[in-house]
Order: C-alpha cells, then structure tokens, then sequence
C-alpha cells in the first residue's frame, strides 16, 4: 500500500485493487489529479462537517471518476453541507457498510463525527477525524484541575469531562481491534502543553505498526516528529512527514 499525505488531515491510501480518500480539504501538491486518472475504485470518506475535514470540492469528482463511492458522517447531512444525493452511504457511531474491496466501521468521535476503521485486503486502517484528548493542556497537573474553565473560545470546559469522553471513545473502538496495521491520529500542537497526550493514550491502548500524524498544519511539520520516540518505545514506526504531497510505502 502507498499512503500520501495530501494536506492537514487528509490523506490517499492506494492499495492493489482501490484508492481511498480521507478528509480532503485542499491539496497544495497537487496531488488529486493524477489520483482522479486512476482506473481503480475510488472511496471518498468525510469525518464531519468541519471545513477543514470536508469539501464540497470532492463531490465534482465523479465527473472525472465515475467509480466513486462517497462514504460520509451524517453529522455533514444535519449540518446541512450536504444533500441526501450527495453520498452512496452516509453513516454515524456503529454504523457498518461493506462492499467487495472494503469493509467500513463507523466508530465515535468525542468532537464531532466520527472517526473510521476500515478494513482493506487484510489490513486495518484507522482515520481519527477529531477525535483526541484536545484540552490536554488542562491536565498537567491532575491534582489540582479546576472542575470547570471559562474559556471564551470553547465555553465551559471540564478538562477531566473530556478526557473521559476522549477514552471512552477509545474503549468502544477496543470492541472492534486491538491493532491497527495504520492508524492517522491528531498532533496538534496548537493544543499546548501535552499536546501528544491523545496520541500517547491511543498508542498505550492499541497496537499500532505505523501511526501517522495529522491536524498539525498550524503547528509546522516539526511539531509533529514529537510523537517519534513515544511511538519508538510502543513498538511503533512513526511517520515523520515532511512536506504535502508526500509519500511512504507500508
């Protein structure tokens, strides 16, 4: 399989018999045209609604692609960013769907959407969407985390509320695997202090053989390779992506 990180959260996964795609946003590689070339069945999957994980660019491209299948979180449809037409399968938390190259599991999202596993030619993928430990920088120190902050920008926040949601998330995904063969998941270092925390915690509950970092845009390249040695000691490879439009062989 080849994996090219497009930009952000999006990637391409290329297998021997299909193509998937997981929450383009914008492509400064340009990447997408010769994907869209491709003869091979292209998957097209969208987190949520967030316009940093889905674009309503992607659905022109079965103009060029007849051999689309477009598989959405329902949260896009609520949200009214999309119409019913607009995807072959629209799913939420523990939906399945399945076809003759790929099998779909809808897992949660302790933000918004969902986040996906996906099985294909004998391997487990994983995409987290937005899924994460994101008010990391609370719990430095959890002896003294206040039980509720004000934050202007989110609200109300109960730091150990979240993380609890964060890992509950994680014990349903539990229900399904325990490994993953490639698993894309947040580093953000916008979050602050312990920014990797969601990272840590998913590398600590799953066997990972490649994680591959995503959501660090803002951040730079460099803040991602933080997750390297955490991943080193879980028995973890670890993709220290360099540049949009790059590419690895797993």
């Amino acid at each position: 399989m080849r994996l090219t990180y497009i930009f952000h959260s999006g990637f391409v996964l290329e297998s021997d018999a299909s193509i998937l795609v997981f929450d383009y946003w914008m492509d400064p590689a340009g990447v997408m045209p010769s994907v869209l070339r491709s003869d091979k069945p292209l998957y097209v999957f969208a987190s949520h609604f967030h316009e940093d994980h889905f674009s309503r660019t992607i659905l022109s491209w079965k103009e060029q692609h007849p051999n689309t299948t477009y598989i959405l979180s329902k949260d896009i449809l609520r949200r009214r960013r999309a119409v019913q037409s607009d995807a072959d399968v629209w799913m939420g938390k523990g939906a399945t769907w399945q076809d003759s190259n790929i099998k779909v599991i809808a897992t949660g999202s302790n933000d918004s959407g969902v986040s996906w596993i996906i099985q294909l030619e004998g391997r487990t993928i994983f995409h987290a969407g937005d899924l994460n430990n994101w008010y990391a920088r609370f719990l430095y120190d959890r002896e003294n985390v206040p039980p509720m902050i004000i934050s202007d920008e989110f609200g109300a926040i109960d730091p150990l509320k979240e993380e609890k949601l964060f890992l509950g998330e994680l014990k349903d995904i539990a229900k399904f695997t325990k490994s993953f063969d490639i698993a894309m998941f947040p580093v953000d270092g916008r979050i602050g202090n312990g920014y990797t925390l969601g990272a840590r915690q998913f590398i600590d509950r799953f066997k990972v053989s490649l994680f591959v970092p995503m959501h660090f845009v803002m951040s730079g390249f460099e803040s991602s390779w933080r997750m390297k040695d955490e991943c080193a000691s879980a028995g973890s490879d670890y993709w220290c992506i360099q540049r949009d439009g790059e590419s690895i062989e797993c």
